[in-house]
């Protein structure tokens, strides 16, 4: 469904703005237009010379590569793990659509502006305004896109915190892999050709300058870092760069932020790692607010990774249920506040030594009978049942007549649909006064990087000597940043990169090609 754009609308998408930068890296590794390859460019024979190279294979690398194919041009996507997919193909699979079709049909008045100052807000104004009122504009149409490549999504509208009213739809498998798996059946289909296992290492710069190509290591094994064979791919028109963020690279994580150590678990895939920003800071690229570094505040600190507890939070204890101190039985936070938020309230939980006092959250069977994941929280023991609120409180220790004032306080501000004491939105959320409940411990893990490379608005990669575009390279993702500022709003990610990663294929496709005799070398 479309939606008409009306002259306010215009103007809302037509005012300037500056990028705030935030911390960022003090100095860059190299010089502003460092070498790179670019000495043995007119010398190198490529394997193979495409028109555009997208490296990674996520959301964001998926609709770059997309849009490039249906430009009508060839396209390699190189992904250095063994499969496709990356964090897209982990994460929840919702996204944020402002002003949807089912929004309406449920009677949820929205709007791009209003899906902006959450984010603003959310943000703590270090978002790159220009670049936020393009992705709050656009989020139906990539919803759009999603469907015409076969994504589906639940029949209903989820309300993530911080976001003033539902607007995040969830695809049926309850995971990115529901948006990765059709996007990439669909890329296949129109020719994109998909090299798994295949590393970047540098670019291939010609004497102007332009990034004409990439070298890698191809057969590449994770984490060998000399497995694998040298190789070079021309990108005639562009190399799209979509690698995502670093929450798995202690090193340079540590360096960015020194609190977020070995004791830090992060919900990435182990390959989330710093080396392609390195890469385009070699060549150039300004990086911006890299210690922005985001936890997620639904995760559970009994299990690995992203785990099941993060989906049954999400979608059944934050918005209908509570989160408690185990010691006190008290409430701490708005369980729909924005991350950081609730982030910083978590780690607040702690014992007189500076133990983690780890929170429980809790809902009914009734407030999580959407929670795909529970059945699956339960079997593994990192969720737990009770039939009575006395039962719940006697498993985790908890003094029971705090915790059933706070619940007879909640159940009150339900049944009035408002006046929660919190400020918790609980216009829609159910009732705790009778169970089942159910019932997870949280911690939070490192979870999303805000920073990145900067952009211009048509995805161009900018330098950081002049504020100019970096021929023939561009970004999209979580590779950049913009979009979030100072705390990402839960499913604006995937509409970010699904955003900005169409921007950035078009625009490497629809750019001048390289006619110079970078290429006379041919291909081997």
């Amino acid at each position: 469904m479309k939606k008409t754009v009306n002259a306010s609308r215009r103007a809302f998408l037509t005012k300037s703005t500056v990028l705030a930068t935030g911390g960022a890296l003090a100095a860059l590794t190299g010089p502003a237009r460092a070498l790179g390859d670019r000495a043995l460019a007119p010398a190198v024979r490529y394997h193979k010379i495409y028109d555009v190279i997208v490296v990674g294979s996520g959301f964001a690398g998926l609709a770059a590569a997309l849009e490039a194919a249906l430009a009508g041009r060839s396209v390699l996507v190189i992904e250095k793990m063994p499969v496709c997919g990356g964090n897209s193909a982990i994460n929840g699979g919702a996204v944020a659509v402002a002003g949807s079709p089912l929004q309406q049909k449920e009677g949820i008045t929205d709007s791009p502006e209003l899906m902006y100052q959450d984010m603003l807000k959310a943000g703590r104004g270090l978002n790159d305004k220009e670049q936020l009122k393009i992705l709050v504009n656009n989020t139906n149409a990539a919803y759009e896109f999603t469907l015409q490549h076969g994504v589906e999504y639940k029949p209903f509208v989820q309300h993530f915190g911080g976001h003033s009213v539902p607007r995040t739809l969830q695809t049926v498998q309850s995971s990115g892999a529901g948006i990765t798996r059709p996007l990439k059946d669909s890329a296949t289909k129109l020719g994109v050709m998909f090299r798994t296992r295949c590393k970047l290492e540098s670019f291939v710069q010609n004497a102007d300058g332009r990034v004409i190509g990439v070298k890698v290591r191809d057969g590449y094994r994770f984490p060998d870092e000399q497995s694998g064979q040298i190789r070079h791919y021309g990108a005639r028109y562009g190399v799209v760069m979509c690698s995502g963020g670093f929450s798995n690279d202690l090193r340079f994580r540590k360096m960015q932020n020194p609190k977020l150590d070995e004791r830090m678990d992060s919900t990435n895939h182990p390959g989330a790692t710093a080396e392609c920003l390195v890469q385009m800071m070699r060549i150039g690229a300004t990086p911006v607010q890299l210690d922005l570094i985001q936890l997620g505040p639904w995760s559970s600190p009994d299990e690995k990774g992203f785990g099941y507890v993060s989906q049954f939070n999400t979608i059944a204890g934050f918005p209908h249920g509570i989160m408690v101190n185990p010691r006190t039985g008290r409430r701490f936070t708005n369980e729909l506040a924005d991350r950081k938020e609730r982030e910083d309230g978590i780690l607040a939980q702690v014992d007189e030594q500076g133990n983690p006092e780890y929170p429980i959250c809790f809902t009914t069977l009734e407030g999580a009978k959407q929670a795909q994941s529970l059945v699956h929280a339960l079997h593994y023991d990192v969720a737990w049942q009770f039939d009575t609120l006395e039962q719940l409180a006697t498993h985790f220790g908890t003094p029971y007549a705090p915790l059933k004032e706070e619940v007879d306080e909640y159940n009150a501000a339900v049944a009035r649909k408002g006046g929660d004491k919190m400020k918790k939105d609980v216009s829609r959320a159910v009732s705790l006064e009778r169970g089942p409940y159910v019932a997870v411990r949280v911690w939070p893990k490192v979870h999303y990087v805000m920073g990145g490379v900067q952009i211009s608005m048509k995805a161009e990669v900018l330098n950081a000597a002049d504020s100019k575009p970096i021929p023939g390279l561009y970004a999209a993702g979580e590779a950049t940043a913009g979009s979030h500022g100072g705390s990402r709003l839960g499913s604006c990610a995937v509409a970010d990169c699904l955003v900005f990663g169409r921007i950035a294929g078009a625009s490497a496709a629809t750019a001048a090609p390289v006619t110079d005799n970078s290429y006379n070398a041919g291909e081997i």
